[in-house]
């Protein structure tokens, strides 16, 4: 059974160029346009890794990894952040809200893969 992996990002052509990259690697993929978008997705059905953005509308990423770090049931969930904030500040405030990777826009297909398959032992 392949992983499911829920990408988030406000930007159409972000969202349809990570989803290609890791369909192209065998993971099924659905996508949220922003954190609230992303959390009614998650509390619908599971997934095995989040994608998401910082910047976004209605809920930003860092608020959405907040939210479900305080929940017991995603605590370990693994989330990759893919974004264009590249300040030591903002890699900080990515760690601490709980993401697991933190990645630059344009981010290397490979490294991004590589990261994924990290985080889910595959």
């Amino acid at each position: 059974m392949s992983k499911k992996i829920l990408v988030v990002d406000d930007s159409q052509t972000v969202r349809t160029l990570v989803s290609f990259i890791l369909k192209s690697h065998g993971f099924e993929v659905q996508t949220a346009i922003n954190g609230v978008d992303a959390l009614e997705q998650i509390y619908r059905e599971s997934f095995d890794l989040i994608v998401s953005d910082i910047n976004m509308p209605k809920m930003d990423g860092l608020t959405l990894i907040k939210v479900l770090r305080l929940q017991e049931m995603y605590k370990e969930l693994p989330i990759i952040v893919v974004t264009t904030e590249e300040d030591e500040q903002d890699k900080e405030k990515g760690y601490q809200a709980g993401a697991n990777v933190y990645l630059i826009k344009p981010t290397d297909p490979n490294k991004l893969i590589a990261n994924v398959q990290m985080l889910l032992s595959v």
